[in-house]
């Protein structure tokens, strides 16, 4: 995907959530048919690494897309429930090839429905890979995370790197878009997303209660660079 340097592009959460629902079809082709280099070189085994690290007994896969990391960890023998906004996406997750024994559990649900729905249930893992696109919803959700976990629960958040994302004359918070360029041709429109600098998700992560124990940042093959950021959080 390439980013289209429309800061001020008046996207909100319902474009988000429009962009997602035209394209599901077209994401679950892309992640099944490996056409997202990054992430089949660095950072679909970054996030698993991350989270074998730490042997999760349950495990909250939040904005779960087309199921491939859920279907993972299935296959891992860990229990994971799934959830994502997009009815189409959660269609194509249920039904996703798998050599798991069990399968992962499954549910629509968006991010301001989470903490009812989820109210009494508790986590000792709960993990959003490239899932956090919104402004106000996910500023919502973080303040929902830390009754969702266990105690001594984690959260991992895998997202773009701030610092290599744009130019530096456009690394200040606002709404981005990216083009669906490399990735497949049946795409549609582009799809916005909520920018935030490493300071601001450090505050939006002291609002919301939770502690930034460690900062992973894998680095791609072929640049050297980081592909993306790993934060790990607890409360």
């Amino acid at each position: 995907m390439t980013q289209a340097n429309d800061p001020n592009s008046g996207a909100d959460s319902a474009a988000v959530l429009r962009c997602w629902q035209d394209n599901a079809a077209a994401w679950t082709a892309a992640v099944r048919e490996a056409k997202i280099r990054s992430r089949t070189l660095v950072t679909n085994r970054a996030i698993l690494d991350a989270i074998l690290a730490r042997a999760p007994s349950r495990v909250l896969d939040l904005g779960c897309g087309e199921g491939w990391l859920s279907w993972s960890l299935a296959a891992e023998n860990i229990p994971v429930l799934g959830v994502d906004a997009i009815a189409a996406l959660i269609e194509a997750a249920k039904s996703s090839p798998s050599d798991a024994e069990s399968a992962p559990l499954f549910r629509t649900l968006d991010y301001a429905q989470v903490p009812l729905a989820l109210a009494g249930e508790r986590f000792d893992l709960i993990v959003c890979n490239f899932s956090l696109l919104d402004q106000a919803g996910v500023a919502n959700l973080m303040l929902a995370i830390p009754a969702l976990l266990a105690p001594n629960g984690t959260l991992l958040i895998q997202t773009l790197h701030p610092d290599f994302v744009g130019t530096p004359a456009n690394r200040s918070d606002g709404w981005r878009s990216e083009t669906w360029q490399g990735i497949g041709e049946d795409f549609r429109g582009q799809a916005p997303w909520y920018y935030r600098t490493l300071a601001s998700w450090r505050r939006l992560f002291v609002q919301s209660d939770l502690q930034l124990t460690e900062q992973l940042e894998p680095p791609h093959p072929e640049t050297g660079l980081p592909a993306s950021v790993i934060f790990v959080l607890g409360v």
